[in-house]
Parts: structure tokens; C-alpha cells; sequence
């Protein structure tokens, strides 16, 4: 049954930094090319990643691939920071100014393309949300916009049919997006304080959690696990599979 269309792929090569809109991307067992493959470590923390929990301006560091894509090596990973200098990941300039900003120890550490830890992805490989539940979120929050990049979605899928919050009646379904890639989706996103950090300066605004805790039961978007490996790309069909 067709449900609807890939409107957006993300994807964030660095854990917690903005992530890049991509046309298309290859699936792979852990998710999405490259998702989160490189971290940042808090080191006073026994090595705990580095989130923006902890360092909120983290959402105003754009990350993005550079290059040739490979299964045996990522392309460079170009950081751009919130006052536009353009670093290399490792950059040491670029740590140190993170470490300044943070008040942190930090180290990286980088997953082969191969297979990422599901660690540095959270709870399972792919977050999809709907564009029906972000419209219906904004008006339960009254506000005048809600930007999906609170939500860190790796796929942002448009609806045929637009009800909102359809995709929880998914769980423990599966859909097919394009002609190759199966997922299964199984399980609640619960929100946390990062949701309510502005992407583009930072700031913190309780009251959309305080909306998605009261509305939604802390509940926005839902957790994929891949079945099927292969690409996708944006405009994709999107059907929910018997």
C-alpha cells in the first residue's frame, strides 16, 4: 500500500553535529552511509560520547561529507563552524576550540563504513518522522514554526494521507522504500531535552518538550531496523507492506 514519498534523507556524519541533506544515500545494515560514524569522546566523562545534552552549540556545527563515497573509506568530513571557518574533523584548531566552548577533554574516534556500533546511533538504525505529525505538532505547540531539525530525523517522509502520528500504527510493520530498501519499525522515539535547542542559534525553549510530553506522551517519530540493504533517494515511494 502506498503511504507516501521520501520528502528529505539526512544523515550526520559527526554525532550531535547538524547533519546534511542528502538527494540520495545508500542503506546499509546500521542505517544511513556514514551516520554518525565519527564522534567526539568526553574524556572527563569516562569517555561517553560528547552530545548536545552536554554541549548544546554542537547543533550549530554543520558536518558534512566531502568526496568520494567507498565501503572501505569515508570521504573527508568537512566541519563548518557557527562562525563560518571550515575545518577538517580532526582539525586540532577545531578541537580546541570545542573543548574551549565546552569546557571539555575531548577526543574522536571514527567507525569503518563497513559496520557502525549502534551505539553512536542511538537506539536503533533509522528515525523516520511524517510531515502530517510535525504540522499537527505545530499547532498543538502554537507556535508559528517547528523545524524537523529539532527532531534529527534521518528520514522525513511525506504522506499521501495526512494523519498525523499514522506512523506509531506501523510498529512491528514493515515498509519498502524504492525498488530495494525493507524496514521494520519498532519502536517509539522518546523525546529528550534536545528538541528543545533551536538549530540555528542554540537557544533553549522548554515548552515544546513540556507539548510533546503532554500531547504525546514524550513520543514524536518512530525507530526503524533494516531489513533490506540497498539506496534510496529522495522521492522515493513509500509503501507499508502486508
Amino acid at each position: 500500500m502506498l503511504i507516501g514519498h521520501i520528502k528529505e534523507i539526512v544523515r550526520h556524519p559527526v554525532k550531535s553535529f547538524r547533519g546534511e541533506s542528502v538527494k540520495k544515500s545508500k542503506i546499509m545494515e546500521y542505517g544511513l552511509y556514514g551516520d554518525r560514524s565519527h564522534t567526539y569522546l568526553d574524556e572527563s566523562k569516562d569517555g561517553d560520547f560528547l552530545t548536545i545534552t552536554q554541549f548544546q552549540e554542537m547543533v550549530r556545527y554543520h558536518a558534512k561529507f566531502v568526496g568520494e563515497e567507498s565501503i572501505d573509506k569515508y570521504p573527508k568530513v568537512e566541519v563548518v563552524t557557527p562562525e563560518g571557518k571550515v575545518y577538517d574533523w580532526e582539525d586540532q584548531e577545531l578541537i580546541k576550540e570545542l573543548q574551549n566552548k565546552s569546557n571539555r577533554q575531548i577526543s574522536s574516534r571514527e567507525y569503518p563504513p563497513s559496520h557502525v556500533p549502534i551505539g553512536p546511533i542511538a537506539v536503533e538504525h533509522i528515525l523516520l518522522a511524517t510531515d502530517a505529525s510535525l504540522d499537527h505538532l505545530k499547532e498543538l505547540w502554537g507556535k508559528d514554526e517547528v523545524d524537523i531539525r529539532r527532531f534529527r530525523p534521518n528520514l522525513f517522509i511525506s504522506l499521501k494521507d495526512k494523519v498525523p502520528f499514522s506512523e506509531e500504527e506501523w510498529i512491528g510493520r514493515r515498509i519498502k522504500i524504492g525498488s530495494e530498501v525493507e524496514i521494520q519499525l519498532v519502536a517509539y522515539c522518546k523525546r529528550c531535552m534536545i528538541v528543545t535547542v533551536d538549530p540555528d542559534n542554540a537557544e533553549r525553549d522548554s515548552s515544546l518538550l513540556k507539548t510533546v510530553v503532554k500531547e504525546r506522551k514524550s513520543n514524536f517519530g518512530v525507530y526503524a531496523t533494516v531489513i533490506k540493504t540497498g539506496e534510496i533517494q529522495v522521492d522515493d515511494e513509500v509503501h507499508l507492506i502486508d
